[in-house]
């Protein structure tokens, strides 16, 4: 895999046509999306998920949207890569948070039997990229999966989950449709991302206002996110992080390519406008703190990986407590004979 950072890749990714083909239907599923602005009665209430359901819409409509998607292209064939690490084939798989099929794209049918893609957003479902799996889509609210229990083989996810406002419900979902040894492989966004359009906003609106307001949605932490899995009923798990940097020609291409990946905030605290005077000196400033020598400016993206799997009979298991036949102290007595050893060699 290529590493993206040094590129402006807004120009450089090649053109992938949008089109509905390969797929075998479109179901709606009414009771699978939440009400606008409905959430789980014990979670906290965030995001404005009508508002992102709204954006992601709007950025499935313009001209070209494949012009936008790079990062999410980019995300998705590694969550694929994952896929492949696994020795065995699915015959069914479910892809929640889809959008236009990021991960479909990348898998074939040797390894996938059936694809299902849900999202909130309708216009992502009729533009899905080409891919050779028969799919089905479905409209549905991650929250609010609208499949029966023990249902798939593989359960994946790419850069969604971080706008539901129940993270641990989400996962409850997706373990709850797996089948015993089904494996869950997602990708979300972790905290450090896009630190430095973050660091830039709040000092600018700082010094122009007198204050500031988040700009920038809030993220897990890759802490918390080891103890949600393992809560949500998954073992043998898997964590880790990633950072991918894409270099921008200004602040302002960030925000206008930020808007047509369709994830501009919908925090229900967001601020609406900022001052032109407020923009352009934080336009300033992420210029000045972060520039490259080239003059472009650099945005991270953090990216946590995850991967679970849904209990099953046959999985290894930790021996139970007391069956060890060696202690650690004896252990520690290794290396002394190993040196004995070499000694007398």
């Amino acid at each position: 895999m290529l590493p993206l950072t040094g590129f402006w890749l807004r120009w450089r990714r090649p053109s992938v046509a949008g089109v509905p083909g390969k797929n075998l239907g479109v179901r709606k599923v009414a009771s699978g999306v939440s009400p606008p602005g409905s959430a789980s009665p014990r979670a906290l209430n965030i995001f404005d998920r009508d508002l992102k359901r709204k954006q992601k819409n709007w950025a499935a409509r313009q001209p070209e949207p494949m012009k936008f998607e790079y990062l999410k292209e980019e995300v998705g064939s590694r969550i694929a890569d994952r896929v492949y690490d696994i020795a065995r084939d699915f015959p069914l798989a479910l892809d929640v948070g889809c959008g236009r099929g990021y991960i479909a794209q990348n898998l074939n049918k040797e390894t996938v039997g059936k694809f299902f893609q849900a999202d909130i957003a309708e216009n992502a479902l009729k533009n899905t990229l080409e891919t050779e799996i028969p799919t089905v889509t479905v409209l549905a609210d991650e929250e609010f999966l609208p499949f029966r229990e023990n249902t798939f083989d593989l359960v994946v996810s790419s850069l969604s989950l971080h706008w539901v406002n129940d993270l641990p419900r989400a996962l409850e979902q997706i373990h709850y449709v797996l089948k015993p040894d089904g494996v869950f492989i997602g990708a979300m966004f972790g905290g450090d991302t896009l630190y430095e359009l973050r660091c830039s906003l709040q000092l600018a609106e700082t010094e122009r206002e007198g204050g500031f307001s988040p700009h920038i949605s809030p993220f897990t932490a890759v802490n918390d996110l080891g103890h949600l899995l393992g809560r949500a009923g998954f073992n043998t798990l898997t964590v880790d992080t990633d950072e991918i940097q894409v270099n921008y020609p200004g602040m302002f291409e960030l925000m206008e390519d930020l808007q047509g990946m369709g994830e501009s905030n919908c925090a229900w605290n967001r601020k609406a406008l900022l001052h032109r005077d407020t923009m352009l000196a934080a336009a300033a400033v992420y210029q000045e703190m972060y520039r490259n020598e080239d003059g472009s400016v650099p945005a991270t993206y953090q990216i946590y990986y995850m991967i679970g799997w849904k209990y099953h009979d046959s999985q290894a298991r930790p021996a139970e407590r007391g069956s060890a036949t060696v202690s650690f102290g004896e252990l520690g007595k290794i290396n002394n004979l190993i040196s004995q050893g070499e000694k007398s060699q």
